[in-house]
């Protein structure tokens, strides 16, 4: 490749790197230099010292290790969770034929449909209110059992609301991701283990299992990441004040120390978005080299 070639690809690049480079790359250097500035005064463009205070003041914060704890749960629990049940609702779509189109197009749905509002449809069915308990308390109760406050009530029932909300949120698009992977996998494999007279599950786990592997990675990373920044949900189920509900967010932490009840901070909140930039740097590059060793 000559030198006006290279020059010519540089210029088709240097729209997007500019772009990066001031959307992305300055921010994050921004934020980092931050976080180490003791005492910035964003009024003031001032501080009075350098140093880890801000890391130490965030982690032995007891709002962001609740805020730590409860990012952690929903990310344990609903990325597993969702993957699965979308390989087994997608499994489902691609053995059917009649109206196969309408259900994807139902499953789809919740995806195209805002979160906030998807949020208090939620609130509806679980809260309790002067005149009810909550759809879902009426059907607790018809089956004999006590109701039960999902929304401020005890911590399992809310984190059980809020788990169940991320999974109804991601599932749409992990569905969709994985519906075009099986539609991918080419028909011969199955023709030939058929005429070898090849039971179900060994096809499933020998053909279809390692062919659409790297979608399955690809969903575990992008979905550990949308967890750990998951923010909006928490507001549309618990509303704006997380922390008394003790159901705040690594993000949410962050928002409230630059402009929530304990806004004005934006040392501690950069050094929380540090913390968390490292834990999603980390737990994507240990995803990358199981799926990369699992490939192979």
């Amino acid at each position: 490749m000559d030198g006006k070639v290279k020059l010519k690809a540089w210029l088709y690049l240097l729209p997007a790197i500019l772009f990066l480079g001031a959307f992305l790359v300055y921010p994050l250097i921004d934020v980092f230099v931050y976080s180490f500035e003791e005492g910035y005064n964003f009024a003031t463009q001032t501080f009075f010292g350098t140093g880890f205070y801000n890391y130490s003041y965030v982690l032995r914060d007891p709002y962001f290790i609740q805020a730590l704890k409860n990012t952690f749960i929903i990310v344990i629990i609903t990325v597993p969770v969702s993957t699965l049940l979308a390989l087994l609702i997608s499994l489902g779509l691609s053995s059917i034929k009649p109206l196969r189109e309408l259900f994807q197009t139902i499953y789809f749905l919740p995806y195209v449909t805002n979160t906030l509002a998807v949020g208090l449809v939620f609130m509806i069915l679980f809260k309790k209110t002067a005149y009810s308990d909550g759809l879902v308390n009426m059907l607790i109760n018809f089956f004999g059992g006590e109701s039960v406050d999902f929304i401020t009530g005890p911590y399992a029932a809310k984190m059980f609301v809020m788990c169940l909300y991320t999974v109804w949120i991601v599932l749409p698009f992990k569905i969709l991701i994985l519906t075009s992977a099986l539609a991918s996998v080419p028909k011969v494999y199955y023709s030939a283990a058929q005429v070898d007279g090849t039971r179900p599950f060994r096809i499933f786990y020998r053909i279809t299992l390692p062919m659409i592997s790297p979608m399955i990675f690809y969903l575990v990373i992008t979905g550990f990441i949308g967890a750990f920044k998951a923010y909006s949900d928490e507001v549309a189920l618990f509303g704006t004040d997380l922390n008394s509900a003790g159901m705040n967010t690594i993000v949410g932490y962050i928002y409230d120390m630059l402009y929530g009840n304990s806004g004005g901070y934006p040392s501690f909140a950069s050094a929380a978005a540090i913390i968390l930039f490292a834990i999603v740097l980390t737990i994507t590059v240990i995803n990358l080299l199981v799926s990369k060793k699992v490939s192979v």
